[in-house]
Order: C-alpha cells, then sequence, then structure tokens
C-alpha cells in the first residue's frame, strides 16, 4: 500500500487505537540512547526498541527491531544498532526516535487485518499468526459493520479453531477478547475512511485479554 497512501507512524497508529480501547503494551518514545534507557527503566525490563520513521514500514526487514533488551546499556547499545542498521538498509531514512516498549509476555498469536475494499468498502480479515496467516493462507474476512455474531463466526470458521480453544487440554485463550477487538476494529475502519489499510500483527492472545505488538496504518495521501 505503500505507493497510494501515507504511512501512519506506530505512536499515532497507537494513539487511534487506544481512542478504541484496543490494548498495546506501555510504550514511550525516545530520540536518543540516553532517553531510551531512562524510559526502559520506568517501564521495567525485558523490554523491545522499534525505529520511528516514515520511511520504514516493515520494520524488522530494515533492522529496525531489538527485542528481549534486560538493561540500560543494551537498550543504549540497541538504540545506536538500530540507528546505523536502518540508515544503511534506507539511506535517505528519517527517523524520528525509537518506541520503547515493555516486552510482552508469551502466547498465541493472531493477526488482525482492515483494509478499503474497492467494492464492498471497509472489511475485517482475522487469522492465525505466522505460518497460519502467511504459508495457508488461513484467514476470515467479513464487511463492516460488524455484529457480535459475524465477529463470532470469523474466528469459528479459521481451520485453526481448535488451538484458540485449547487443543490437546491446553486452557482455552481469551475468545471474547479476540471477538471485542475484531468489533473494535469494525468501528475503527467505519469511522475512519481515511484508513486503507490497517494491519495488527501480532496479537498476543493469553488466557486472560490480548495485546497488539505492532500496528500498521495507511491512509489515502493528501490528508
Amino acid at each position: 500500500m505503500e505507493s497510494t497512501g501515507r504511512f501512519v507512524l506506530e505512536p499515532d497508529a497507537i494513539r487511534v487505537l487506544e481512542q478504541y480501547n484496543i490494548p498495546y503494551p506501555e510504550h514511550g518514545l525516545a530520540r536518543s540512547p540516553e532517553e531510551a534507557a531512562r524510559i526502559a527503566g520506568e517501564l521495567g525490563y525485558p523490554v523491545v526498541l522499534k525505529v520511528v520513521s516514515p520511511d520504514v514500514v516493515h520494520k524488522s526487514d530494515a533492522g529496525g527491531v531489538v527485542v528481549g533488551l534486560g538493561d540500560g546499556k543494551e537498550v543504549r547499545t540497541a538504540y545506536e544498532r538500530i540507528s546505523d542498521g536502518v540508515q544503511a538498509a534506507v539511506p535517505r531514512a528519517r527517523i524520528e526516535g525509537v518506541l520503547v516498549c515493555k516486552q510482552a509476555p508469551d502466547g498465541l498469536e493472531v493477526i488482525v487485518g482492515g483494509l478499503d475494499d474497492a467494492t464492498f468498502g471497509p472489511t475485517v480479515m482475522f487469522g492465525l499468526g505466522g505460518i497460519f496467516a502467511e504459508a495457508l493462507e488461513d484467514v476470515s474476512f467479513r464487511i463492516a459493520p460488524l455484529e457480535r455474531r459475524d465477529a463470532e463466526d470469523m474466528v469459528e470458521e479459521i481451520k485453526g479453531y481448535p488451538l484458540l480453544t485449547g487443543a490437546r487440554g491446553q486452557a482455552s485463550y481469551d475468545l471474547n477478547a479476540v471477538v471485542e477487538l475484531l468489533l473494535s476494529v469494525s468501528r475503527l475502519l467505519i469511522d475512519h475512511r481515511e484508513i486503507t489499510e490497517l494491519d495488527l500483527n501480532p496479537v498476543r492472545v493469553y488466557h486472560e485479554g490480548l495485546l497488539v505488538l505492532d500496528a500498521r496504518i495507511m491512509e489515502r495521501k493528501g490528508r
């Protein structure tokens, strides 16, 4: 979507999510290694660092993400490594800082997306993360606005649904939180018709609650 829209910086995308009570890890924007270490100390370790740049949509591909940082020295070093790595990968990239995020616990990863389809308008997508969404294309779609039954059907119809309900004796993940997330994304897309694409990937689901770990929004140019 880069060629047809404007990439919204992740701190701004997070503020949009917050309007719809969509949970994201505790975080802060740092503009220097020292500030990053200070924020990390306030959040508590471990933390994740992610580059904030209007020219870097896929942060991991450009060396713009470092996870599992356990102290201030590691944070300061990672800040410099991100800055140098991104400049090498995208020489003209404008780096506006680094997002310091509290690292989330392990959980089951899903993906939630949205787009403004040329035929159907705002559309919501759901699937399991990783190979399930990419290799197996195990995803479901519905046209917004969603009713609760629509969101429930989206979750239940994917092939990986048994993983969510606790396959092989495992505890069930929080299906209600997933349904509420889909309903929130539906409302967001209806309210913000300037959004052409929304990608929440991964979303980490727990036995209670969930967290969106990365948010990418594209808007129509000219806004």
